[in-house]
């Protein structure tokens, strides 16, 4: 007769990855000339889960640089609230969610004397909720496989921090910033989580009346508090940019302006409460069929946040037809689109290339493509952030440009941690007996001792009296015998 005991708890458990896009347009008038740089910030301001459907809303702000009737470049900003939503059947009012938003593409039209930016609007979203785990403690009654194992438990955590910086620039105005936020480090540590990181920014402003691009690293640090962040431990973290301000105001005495940046961050990321168990994760009994229920368990778990720099260049392609007339001016805006590759990360780095031209000011796009290893990184590490810091072109020969960019790199590297046991057992009919005092059982290749046993229908430690010489895992060429006494 079997008598089973159980145990439970609550735990936190990713359900569902979700992904939609949404396009928002921002219709700039007045006297404008041609545009030259295109810029889009977003920034999320809700997400909501519902019955099979995510609600998220967001802001949009989208800067464009254009040149007026005296060939100056000035500038243009204007902004857009916006909400969408992504359905999905595995979407409920219990969950939490984890949204971010991103500007995939821009496009620009003209519509008479006002301009149409179309800015495509990616939005990422993790699900999770509280669930109930039931494991099989003890089985009385029949012969058990026991394993030292690790549940987890998701801690999710979120928070926001401002960052100030004042510096120098040889500049006269500050037409466009962009900016891009990385995580370095991320720990759990008595009640905070700390995080470290930098900002990397990037300028495209004006000097005697033409235009440049400069770059600055911005270090920051924030503690946010979470009740759960009991144990040391890493955790991964994502820090968005959620407002940005940069203003410059003109040292004539210097020659210099006097930069003052400010910003404010909002950090999302998660980290695992483990706990030690002793788990059943096979069982049979001599006696009667078992029917089994098993439940898998299987967590990405953070280590270490590895840290790369990696500088990258080579041909470059270009829209715009260019020779030996055109001035380049600045690698203006640059930013990264990659994907994992076996080894590293490949992708490419896409800038606005500003140059002069018969004496105007023009623009086209750039895409440097790179496909860099990133040593010591895990296979199944996804949640990477790359930042470019600084890029530079130049025309190698008429009609070809070649490109350098420095790229940041941060991954937060672990490992996937998988689990499968026993969670529930009910006793099924008698099993056949076997009447002969010996048989001879040919193994298969690669069998262990609980595999082994299992098919002969007899305790581990029976298979081991019975047949003392025998190594696993075994060769598939042992013959083993097992004796039955008579009742």
């Amino acid at each position: 007769m079997l008598n089973a005991t159980y145990a439970s708890g609550a735990y936190t458990r990713k359900t569902a990855n979700i992904s939609a896009q949404s396009i928002v347009e921002i219709k700039f008038t007045g006297d404008m000339g041609e545009v030259v740089a295109v810029y889009p910030q977003v920034c999320l301001t809700s997400a909501e889960p519902s019955s099979g459907r995510l609600n998220y809303s967001g802001r949009l702000i989208c800067t464009l640089v254009y040149s007026d009737g005296e060939n100056k470049l000035c500038r243009i900003q204007k902004g857009a609230e916006f909400s969408h939503h992504a359905d999905d059947e595995r979407i409920a009012p219990a969950q939490s969610c984890d949204c971010t938003l991103s500007c995939k593409h821009t496009g620009l039209k003209r519509e008479g004397s006002a301009y149409v930016a179309s800015v495509v609007i990616n939005a990422d979203a993790e699900l999770s909720d509280r669930a109930e785990r039931s494991y099989l403690s003890t089985l009385d009654g029949a012969v058990v496989k026991r394993e030292e194992g690790k549940l987890f438990n998701a801690v999710s955590f979120s928070g926001e921090s401002e960052v100030e910086d004042e510096f120098s620039l040889v500049a006269t105005d500050i037409l466009v910033p962009s900016a891009k936020a990385v995580v370095s480090d991320c720990g759990v540590k008595g009640g905070v989580i700390e995080v470290t990181g930098e900002i990397y920014l990037s300028l495209l402003a004006m000097r005697e009346g033409s235009p440049v691009a400069a770059d600055r690293a911005i270090p920051f640090k924030a503690e946010i508090p979470c009740e759960q962040a009991v144990v040391s431990c890493p955790a991964s973290c994502r820090a968005e940019i959620k407002d940005m301000t940069v203003d410059c105001k003109v040292n004539e005495d210097r020659g210099k302006s006097d930069i003052s940046f400010g910003a404010t961050l909002s950090f999302s990321g998660k980290f695992f409460e483990e706990e030690s168990v002793s788990l059943i994760t096979d069982a049979f009994c001599v006696e009667k069929e078992l029917n089994l229920n098993f439940s898998e368990e299987s967590n990405y778990v953070c280590k270490d946040i590895k840290v790369y720099t990696e500088r990258v260049s080579g041909l470059c392609a270009v829209k715009a037809k260019l020779d030996y007339t055109c001035a380049f001016l600045a690698a203006a805006l640059p930013e990264a689109e990659f994907s994992r590759t076996l080894d590293g990360i490949g992708g490419s780095v896409v800038a606005t290339l500003l140059y002069e031209q018969n004496g105007e000011i023009r623009s086209t796009e750039v895409n440097l493509p790179f496909s860099t290893p990133l040593s010591g990184l895990g296979t199944d590490c996804g949640d990477i952030a790359v930042a470019v810091s600084g890029m530079s072109i130049r025309q190698r020969a008429e009609g070809e440009c070649e490109a350098e960019a420095t790229l940041k790199i941060t991954a937060a590297d672990g490992e996937t941690r998988s689990i499968k046991y026993l969670s529930e057992v009910t006793e099924g009919g008698d099993k056949r007996q076997d009447d002969c005092a010996i048989s001879v059982y040919m193994p298969s290749a690669g069998d262990d001792l609980w595999a082994t046993a299992k098919k002969l229908n007899a305790p581990p430690e029976s298979v081991c009296a019975s047949n003392p010489g025998l190594e696993f895992p075994l060769t598939g060429k042992e013959r083993i015998l097992i004796f039955r006494g008579k009742n």
